[in-house]
């Protein structure tokens, strides 16, 4: 790790390190052992598969929640089964990874038997990137969808008021190597992004973000809200964004996006009350895992191999993260000077080296 000049530099440190400041930062403010390492598995998730936005910045914050009791870092957990493939679980206000990983044990337990099995959560609150829990299952040979939705960050098309919140849907599958995992916001692009923007002091791109009068700008700090994923054609992402409403927040009465507590509201002592919905899916309930296998194969194959526009390549959804997270392995995460400030003074305050 190279410390000089880490007021206005990129810091990279290693994955091994960060994982153990974040489990001692974690459990100086109170979270027990499943807590801090289901939270530090989902950041360094997102943090290795280059998600930064989701990743290790996002632990001064959840060491506030907990430390505050907006999160609980002791968590009383009950999971009550439905119906032959269905349940529900009360996550008593964890961390949103806690709830996720546990969800996504029962999902896959559930499935083995129903072929097909949905979990919906109550009272978890932020669970950082949803392709962490469709990737927990695809690698035990099932089929995931994610949905989970936030405080409002969105207008909807053509709209000029928040309303949907980033609304995350990730979907994985096991395929040969690694599996097909998709991870997206309903967005244009996750709010957290915005906020690594201005940490960084670059412009956002056009047409992903408007000010407080719904219009476009490219001064992150102008910022206010999120334009739906697609552009021209934002209806599009704002009727997925109502997708992961309804499962997340109606299937689980919870709190729909207008009606949440701002995850950056300052009062950290009141859980924000959110839902959120994981599906999996046995493929040998509807053919031979030998055939699955195949048609995975042929279809990763065809498209990989499928003709490409000039200096182009064309990749299945993952490709690219897996790449960057060998290459992150290696060499280290990225930190951004807002957040490598943001360490020093929570390793001061917990007296945790860092």
């Amino acid at each position: 790790m190279d410390n000089t000049g880490s007021d206005d530099r990129i810091e990279v440190i290693e994955a091994a390190r960060l994982t153990a400041f974040s489990a001692a930062i974690l459990a100086d403010a109170g979270a027990d052992e499943p807590t801090a390492r289901d939270a530090t598995s989902a950041m360094l998730h997102a943090s290795l598969h280059g998600i930064d936005s989701h990743g290790f910045r996002l632990l001064p914050h959840y060491r506030a929640a907990i430390l505050g009791g907006r999160l609980n870092g002791a968590p009383d957990m009950t999971f009550t089964q439905t119906r032959p493939g269905a349940g529900t679980l009360d996550a008593d206000h964890a961390h949103g990874a806690r709830a996720m990983y546990q969800a996504a044990f029962h999902a896959a337990e559930l499935a083995r038997d129903a072929g097909i099995a949905a979990v919906g959560i109550r009272n978890s609150s932020h669970f950082g990137a949803a392709g962490a829990y469709a990737l927990a299952l695809a690698t035990q040979g099932l089929g995931a969808l994610v949905f989970g939705n936030s405080d409002s960050l969105v207008r909807l098309h053509d709209g000029a008021t928040r309303f949907h919140g980033t609304n995350p849907i990730a979907a994985g599958f096991p395929a040969d190597g690694n599996p097909w995992l998709l991870d997206m916001a309903t967005s244009s692009i996750p709010w957290n992004r915005v906020q690594l923007y201005r940490s960084l002091g670059e412009s956002l791109p056009d047409g992903i973000a408007s000010n407080a009068s719904g219009s476009d700008v490219t001064d992150p700090n102008e910022a206010d809200m999120l334009a739906p994923l697609g552009g021209a054609f934002g209806f599009k992402g704002a009727g997925l964004g109502g997708v992961a409403e309804i499962f997340s927040a109606v299937m689980t009465g919870m709190r729909i996006s207008p009606d949440l507590m701002s995850m950056d509201d300052p009062d950290m002592s009141t859980p924000r009350e959110l839902g959120a919905f994981i599906i999996a899916i046995d493929p040998s309930a509807f053919v031979t895992s030998e055939l699955f296998s195949i048609g995975m194969r042929h279809y990763l194959t065809t498209l990989r191999d499928s003709t490409t526009q000039e200096n182009a390549r064309v990749m299945a959804p993952g490709d690219r993260e897996w790449e960057e997270a060998e290459r992150r392995r290696v060499d280290g995460i990225s930190l951004d000077p807002a957040t490598y400030r943001m360490f020093a003074d929570i390793a001061e305050m917990a007296d945790v080296a860092l």
